[in-house]
């Protein structure tokens, strides 16, 4: 049974800093794309980073390029999002995902974790 489950969520003030992991279990993720999504209060689930299971394949929604950082230690199963310049619009629940399709369309991956709360305060 996959199982995905997200930790390191918390609450940090704008500027701050914070990295979520994403522990991966339950099959082999060789070839399997993993990514980050968030949903906010009344909006939309969004697309945050992918990476592909090798870590040669990385792609970031443009408001998060340049301070999110996705990486993944293969050895651990585990897949990390540094998440450095916080803004309180980054407030949501982070998702973790994985699926052989991937990409940044949620609806394309097929395993979701439980999500932990990011909250960034002004």
């Amino acid at each position: 049974q996959v199982q995905l489950v997200e930790s390191g969520g918390g609450l940090v003030q704008a500027g701050g800093s914070l990295r979520l992991s994403c522990a991966a279990s339950g099959r082999s993720f060789s070839s399997y794309t993993m990514g980050w999504f968030r949903q906010a209060p009344g909006k939309e689930r969004e697309f945050v980073a992918a990476i592909s299971w090798s870590g040669g394949m990385t792609y970031y929604a443009d408001s998060v390029k340049g301070r999110f950082t996705i990486s993944i230690d293969n050895a651990k199963n585990t897949v990390y999002l540094q998440m450095n310049s916080l803004k309180p619009e980054d407030t949501a629940v982070y998702y973790c995902a994985a699926d052989l399709l991937g990409g940044r369309n949620g609806a394309k991956y097929g395993y979701w974790g439980q999500g932990t709360q990011v909250t960034v305060s002004s």
